[in-house]
Order: C-alpha cells, then structure tokens, then sequence
C-alpha cells in the first residue's frame, strides 16, 4: 500500500546542505557530520544554524541532530552512553525538533535499557532509531520492539545491504507495525528507488543526495586534498519530485 504521503529526509552535514534541503522541499533533515563514516554526531554551532534557518523558513519540524558518538559499531559503553545523552540534551536545548539514536548489546539485540534512557533524556523530542537495527541479529523483532515505547520512527534499510536488497523484509515492517511507527527506507536509496519503496508502504525515504566538489586548495600533512561532499540540490527536487510522482500514481491523495 502506498501511504497517502511520501516525505523524504535528507542527511546533510553543513549549512549549505541545510538550506538546500529547505529550498527543495525536503520535508526535515538529519543534521550530522562525517557522512562518510556513516554520520556522527554534528557541533552545536551547526546545530544552531540549521535551526535558525528552519525558523526562518518556517519549517516546523525540520531539524533532526543525529547523536552517534564515533564511528564503527552500535554497542557503546557508559562513557559513550553518557555522552549520547548530554548530547541528546544539547540539541533540545538549542532547539531541534527531533535525534536520531540506537544501540545494540553484544548480544546483536537492541539495547532497551540505553534506548530507555535516550528517550527519558530527549524529553518529547521526537525520536527516530537509526540503521543500528539493521546490525541486529533480527532486523524485524528489533523494529516491532519499538512499538509503543515513545519512538516515532525507524530509519532502516530492512536488513539488507541496501533499501533494495531490503524491500520484501521493509515491506513486512510497514504492514506489521499497523501504524504504531513510521518506517523510513534508507541505505543506499537513489530517486530511482523511490517508486518501489513507497509501493512497499513505507512512510519516508531517507538519502543523503550527495554530490561531490572537487574544488582544489593548499594541500600537505594537514588534508585538503580531493575536494569533499555536499548535497547535490538537483538529487533534492528530484527525489521530491519522485516521492509526489509515486503518491500520485497510487491514486491516493497527496
């Protein structure tokens, strides 16, 4: 079933992003940094750029802080776990609108007990658990897990190495939650992707929409060579474009 509205999700990792992501109707963001770790938690004076910019354009809702203390796997210890939450408590003091969180024990499940204490610390925050479910040992049971716990959504490719390989098992997950969570495809998703996930009956795409500035620089010990990511504006409308187009086709709607 194709839900009666598509939104899609950018991640982005500076301010141009941001504004991008605004200008070409992105219904929020994941504000982080690092994209090619996989995105880490991003600073506090780019956290307050994104809000100030949303409140400009008076987009409720738009800024969501990831809060991923390092790179590598989910099972954090409580250095990591403390850090997450002081965090957590950061970015709704300056104003965010929503984090992105997970954790998993060392045995492959969901941490229940570190979730809990995100929650208690996001404080009505709304609350999206990230791909850390996707390297759990039972990507389903861990996301039915969630449901009623105060989460809002779950950002997952559906177990697989990307949203495709994913599909039959996100699938799944959108008609067995019955609506208690959102499910949000991501992992690899482009704008071509966007017709089969919301046939699926996902509730929103998730994409960085990267492209690429290959802008040259003083290079020498200290980096600079190889330019670095930004987000392509043209993937952002396209991948709007694309989720309106699916939502249309279904004959629902919009």
């Amino acid at each position: 079933m194709v839900p009666n509205e598509l939104q899609v999700e950018i991640a982005v990792q500076d301010a141009a992003g941001v504004r991008i992501a605004l200008e070409g109707g992105a219904a929020r963001i994941e504000l982080c940094q690092a994209l090619g770790l996989g995105g880490l938690t991003p600073s506090a004076g780019l956290v307050e750029a994104a809000v100030a910019a949303a409140a400009e354009a008076q987009a409720t809702g738009f800024v969501h802080v990831l809060v991923r203390p390092r790179g590598g796997g989910f099972v954090y210890d409580a250095d990591e776990r403390d850090t997450i939450v002081r965090d957590i408590r950061l970015a709704r003091s300056l104003g965010a609108d929503g984090v992105v969180v997970g954790a998993l024990t060392d045995a492959g499940t969901l941490d229940d007990d570190a979730i809990a204490e995100f929650l208690n610390a996001a404080e009505g925050l709304d609350v999206t658990v990230h791909r850390a479910v996707d390297a759990s040992a039972d990507p389903l049971a861990s996301v039915l897990s969630l449901a009623g716990r105060g989460v809002r959504r779950v950002l997952t490719s559906g177990g697989g190495v990307d949203c495709r390989a994913g599909l039959p098992t996100l699938a799944r997950m959108a008609a067995e939650v019955g609506g208690a969570l959102e499910i949000m495809s991501g992992g690899g998703v482009r704008v071509t992707d966007i017709g089969d996930l919301a046939a699926a009956g996902v509730d929103a795409v998730h994409l960085s929409a990267r492209g690429h500035d290959g802008r040259g620089g003083p290079s020498g010990p200290g980096g600079g060579i190889g330019g670095f990511d930004v987000t392509d504006a043209a993937i952002v409308r396209a991948a709007v474009e694309g989720a309106g187009a699916a939502v249309r086709a279904s004959g629902r709607r919009a």
